[in-house]
C-alpha cells in the first residue's frame, strides 16, 4: 500500500505521498517583499516559464505543510515548506531493463544498464535507478549509497531505509569499498601498464567536465591492461578515489579515451539525445566489502559485457 505521506531524507513529512516512483519536491518560503506566493514562485522557477508556473498554481498542483492547495494570490508567509510533484517535459525513455541481483533487508543490488541515471537530474525523473526502484518496491526510502554516471552500466547499491544509509556511505567515504571496472579503450604507444595513476581533478571552468590539473593529487587509479586485439585494449580498473568521471578522465590523462566517450573521446561532443547504438565501453564489474551491520564480507559482480568483441 502506499504511504499516505513521504518522509523526505531530512526528516519532513510531506503530505504528498509518493507517485509511480516519484517522491514530492519541496521548496522553502524564505523572507522576502512578495505579496502573493504566486510572484515568489515565478522568480524562484524563472526558468520554467510564467506559463507553467501559473498553469501549476491554478490547477492546485503546489501545497502547503498541511497539504491545503496553494494559489497565486495566497498570501505569502515565510519559513515554510510548499511541497509538489517536480515533472519533466519530453523526457527520453531509456529502452533497457534494470536488473536486480540481491535484495535483504537492508541493501538492494542492481546491475544498471548504459544510459539509465542514477538519480533525477536535469531532463530525467521517471527513467532513473532510483525512481524505477521506489516504484518497483513501492518504497519511497530508498535511497542509491554511490552514483553510477548516466552512460555507465554495472553494479550499483541501494539502501531501503533511511536509518542505515549513513552506516554504508562511510564504507565509502573511508575508501573501505573495492570496485573493480571494465573498459575498451586504445592502447597507447609507449605508456607502460599496469601502473597506478595518481593525478589532481578539478572541474573545467564552466563545463560539466573534469580535467587533470598540476598539485596534489586528489584521485587514484589502478589501471591494467588484460588483453589486446587491433589496437583496442580490454583494461581493469579499480579506483582508490570516487572523483566525477574519474575513470573516463584518468584513461583520457593516460592517452587512451573510452571507446564511445562523448566527453572525454576525440572531438568533445554533447548530443541532444543519446545514441542508443553507442554505449560508453565503461563497465562496473564489481564490488566487494564489509558488512557493517552483519560484519559478513559481500561481493556481488555484474553480469553484462561490454560490446566490443575483444571483451567476448
Amino acid at each position: 500500500m502506499i504511504k499516505s505521506a513521504y518522509q523526505s531524507r531530512a526528516g519532513l513529512q510531506s503530505p504528498l505521498a509518493g507517485r509511480d516512483g516519484v517522491a514530492p519536491s519541496r521548496v522553502w518560503l524564505p523572507e522576502g517583499p512578495w505579496q502573493y506566493l504566486g510572484q515568489f514562485m515565478e522568480q524562484r522557477f524563472e526558468s520554467l516559464g510564467v506559463a507553467l508556473i501559473r498553469a501549476r498554481l491554478q490547477r492546485g498542483d503546489i501545497v502547503d505543510g498541511q497539504g491545503r492547495a496553494v494559489h497565486y494570490y495566497t498570501p505569502y508567509r515565510a519559513q515554510q515548506w510548499l511541497w509538489y510533484y517536480r515533472e519533466v517535459a519530453h523526457e527520453i525513455p531509456v529502452p533497457f531493463d534494470l536488473q536486480i541481483i540481491h535484495v535483504d533487508e537492508h541493501l538492494i543490488v542492481i546491475d544498471k544498464p548504459h544510459f539509465l541515471p542514477s538519480i533525477p537530474s536535469g531532463s530525467y525523473l521517471v527513467h532513473t535507478a532510483v525512481t524505477r526502484l521506489r516504484k518497483h518496491f513501492d518504497n519511497y526510502d530508498i535511497s542509491p549509497l554511490h552514483r553510477l554516471d548516466r552512460e555507465t552500466a554495472g553494479v550499483m547499491l541501494f539502501c531501503r531505509r533511511p536509518e542505515y544509509r549513513g552506516v554504508y556511505q562511510t564504507l565509502f567515504q573511508s575508501q573501505e569499498v573495492f570496485k573493480e571496472y571494465e573498459a575498451i579503450a586504445p592502447v597507447p604507444a609507449g605508456v607502460r601498464l599496469p601502473r597506478q595513476l595518481q593525478t589532481r581533478m578539478v572541474p573545467v571552468p564552466g563545463e560539466f567536465r573534469m580535467q587533470c590539473v598540476s598539485g596534489a593529487p586528489n584521485s587514484d587509479t589502478y589501471i591494467e591492461l588484460l588483453k589486446q586485439n587491433a589496437g583496442l585494449g580490454h583494461y581493469r580498473l579499480q579506483p582508490r578515489t570516487g572523483r566525477k568521471h574519474q575513470l573516463r578522465v584518468h584513461m583520457q590523462a593516460l592517452g587512451a579515451p573510452i571507446v564511445n566517450d562523448r566527453l572525454y573521446g576525440d572531438g568533445v561532443c554533447l548530443p541532444t539525445s543519446p545514441d542508443f547504438s553507442q554505449p560508453l565501453q565503461l563497465l562496473a564489474r564489481r564490488i566487494a566489502f564489509i558488512d557493517p551491520l552483519t560484519h559478513v564480507y559481500r561481493e556481488f559482480a555484474s553480469q553484462r559485457n561490454l560490446e566490443q568483441a575483444l571483451c567476448q
